[in-house]
């Protein structure tokens, strides 16, 4: 059933049960409320707001562009200094040899450019019969249609199965955490999902796979699980071995999240074919993602038919571009990239400290400031809350009744049920804010721990706030003695 707001409202909005609250002002990291409440923003919206909130030096980049140039079609014969110039300013040292850009709105559209920049590519190069592509389960690649195709979302693929594409596989993805098996080696671990990747490409045929598309560090359906070592060093292997393009993701782990510009560069890979990037890229100011194309691709098509088939209406959107083109000088000019690495440690420490004794806290991970906590009823046995407790929703509810604004995950995203939150802050963060982070986070963790606990061990329901009745499942036949989820 609707909230009365909700069905009065004439927005329809993606959650119907609650009223959104709304924010009237912000402040640095922090977002105002109608009710004065002000919440300490520790995930950026989406991992996107990489400079905080309300930059009077971006407005006034924007109100300038808009004054000036307000909008130019890609698909006619003009440009605009501000797309020319954001393009130079990221691709001016041909970082793994990307030397062309494509500037989009979303990160799904930019994931859909990709897929299509990859196969015109191949048919420019006389391989049109490169038509498939191979995706990780339990993946993110955006919410259109085309995303979704590569995306490995069990839940959010489903309602749209008769529209899912037929030239994709699926295999498993770098997620040692609840993936490597007991006793195997880090080493092996990567060797086995080399073989599959490299099993399902034979089983295809090499000359008939045109890319495989992976996000470096995993966002919302994962918990920034972090490649194992040497992953990314046998997936490029394995694509100039047989002619494959390598599209990396980093829509949401990338542009400074993880510590360095690209994640890719911390990965001792040359980099990608063709590159995904967005949120941190404008850092919300006006909606901005990109395509990130090697050399390789632009003389193909030059050679070709002189022309990108793809364009749409907004297109490298000048108030974007400049928008996105200050984001980027400031934190140039800031150095904030190098903050975030050292703000990254800070985070990784406290979350360890704070967070990681937690009774029901299986694993903390992350790079820079992209971090996440998954939680476990029995950690050593990895043994998840079942997915009716939707622990990680309490997490994030009784955060924000703190004060702390988190992400959740994004629901049952297929094999194993990743229940986590991630905090990813801006990158202006200071040390000061980060502990008033962790703290609060602790608190919220520590209260829904409880709420848990108390109904797993035969607790009234009246300890089970708002809550649906927890199944006998949530124990998956084991006995548990709830003391501390962490592994040992």
């Amino acid at each position: 059933m609707a909230h009365p707001f909700v069905a009065n409202s004439h927005i329809l909005h993606r959650a119907f049960a609650a009223k959104p609250e709304r924010i009237v002002g912000t402040n640095g990291i922090r977002l105002i409320l109608e009710s004065g409440q002000e919440i300490l923003d520790a995930s950026a919206g989406p991992s996107v707001s990489c400079l905080g909130h309300s930059r009077p030096d971006v407005a006034e980049v924007v109100a300038k562009q808009l004054r000036e140039v307000p909008y130019v079609y890609s698909g006619s014969r003009f440009t605009s200094t501000a797309t020319e110039e954001l393009a130079t300013h990221l691709l001016k040292d041909h970082p793994g040899g990307l030397t062309k850009a494509i500037f989009v709105n979303s990160g799904s559209e930019a994931t859909d450019a990709a897929l299509k920049l990859a196969f015109q590519y191949w048919r420019e190069a006389g391989q049109s019969q490169k038509r498939f592509v191979i995706a990780r389960k339990q993946s993110y690649h955006g919410n259109t249609i085309g995303a979704l195709c590569v995306s490995g979302h069990d839940s959010r693929r489903a309602l749209y199965n008769d529209w899912m594409s037929t030239n994709v596989r699926f295999v498993d993805p770098c997620f040692a955490y609840r993936f490597k098996h007991p006793g195997e080696s880090e080493d092996e671990y990567v060797q086995r999902l080399s073989d599959q990747l490299e099993a399902r490409i034979l089983e295809l045929g090499p000359e008939n796979v045109a890319a495989f598309i992976a996000e470096t560090v995993s966002g919302t359906t994962l918990g920034c699980a972090i490649p194992s070592k040497g992953y990314f060093v046998a997936v490029r292997a394995l694509c100039d071995k047989y002619n494959i393009l390598l599209i990396l993701d980093e829509i949401m782990c990338g542009m400074g999240k993880t510590g360095t510009m690209h994640a890719w560069q911390q990965e001792g890979i040359r980099g990608p074919d063709i590159q995904t990037i967005g949120k941190a890229l404008g850092g919300g100011f006006i909606p901005l993602s990109g395509v990130l194309l090697h050399q390789k691709i632009f003389d193909t098509l030059t050679k070709g038919s002189g022309a990108l088939a793809h364009g749409h209406t907004f297109q490298a959107h000048p108030a974007a571009c400049a928008a996105a083109l200050c984001v980027q000088k400031v934190i140039e000019k800031e150095q904030l990239i190098e903050k975030v690495a050292t703000m990254g440690d800070i985070l990784g420490q406290l979350l360890r400290k704070e967070v990681g004794p937690l009774p029901l806290v299986g694993d903390i991970r992350g790079r820079g400031l992209f971090w996440s906590v998954e939680f476990m009823m029995h950690g050593p046995s990895r043994i998840p809350p079942p997915r009716e407790a939707k622990f990680c929703d309490r997490v994030v509810n009784r955060a924000l009744e703190l004060g702390l604004n988190i992400l959740g995950n994004l629901g049952v995203t297929g094999e194993v049920y990743v229940d986590h939150v991630i905090i990813c802050p801006p990158y202006i963060v200071t040390e000061e804010e980060l502990c008033e982070i962790v703290r609060l986070l602790a608190h919220a963790i520590a209260d829904v721990s409880k709420e848990v606990t108390a109904w797993v061990t035969g607790g009234s329901k009246s300890e089970m706030k708002t809550a649906a009745p927890l199944p006998a499942a949530m124990t998956n036949g084991h006995h548990l003695n709830v003391v501390n989820g962490r592994e040992n």
